[in-house]
């Protein structure tokens, strides 16, 4: 089988020590996290991981049964790329003296959809919101501009079809459980 992009949405209950154990999931098996992001999902007390891997469809559905054996997991889904939204942002901080020095870092930017969140007389910072290749391309395009910081989200995702996911959560709420 080949290797392809996934994306597994974890939802789970917010407790210590839950993700080295889905991250220890990935671990016995050798599997590397392009990313891996948390936060709290659309129901009240219930936590969603996005997590992106590159394996085999074998591979993610075995990794789904370990992860839903967790104790505080409720449900986890996995998705290929076109079955979801998904973006990400990333943070650009340059030299303040290029904003002014150099012309085209403006236009790099107003090409890029990308916006100054802040300036400072020693450094700006560019945020760029978007799909991975656009973050680098944008990063290939600053980059021999000199970076001092560089930092990228990891893939936020929702899917395209509708999944009634609140539906099936709301029965796992605590005081349900």
């Amino acid at each position: 089988m080949e290797k392809e992009r996934f994306t597994i949405s974890v939802y789970t209950e917010n407790n210590i020590g839950l993700l080295n154990r889905i991250s220890a999931i990935f671990l016995k098996r050798h599997i590397n996290l392009d990313s891996m992001t948390a936060s709290r999902s659309e129901i009240p007390d219930v936590y969603r991981f996005i997590i992106v891997v590159k394996i085999t469809e074998e591979q993610v559905k075995k990794i789904i049964g370990q992860i839903e054996k967790q104790i505080e997991v409720i449900k986890a889904f996995y998705h290929k790329d076109d079955e979801i939204f998904h973006l990400e942002t990333a943070l650009f901080k340059i030299d303040s003296s290029l904003l002014f020095e150099k012309r085209e870092i403006q236009n790099i930017i107003k090409n890029n959809n990308a916006n100054i969140v802040t300036v400072t007389r020693e450094f700006f910072v560019i945020e760029k919101t978007g799909r991975r290749r656009e973050t680098e391309a944008l990063y290939n395009k600053l980059e021999p501009y000199g970076l001092m910081q560089f930092v990228r989200s990891g893939r936020i995702a929702i899917s395209k079809e509708k999944m009634h996911i609140s539906k099936i959560l709301e029965s796992f709420t605590p005081e349900n459980i």
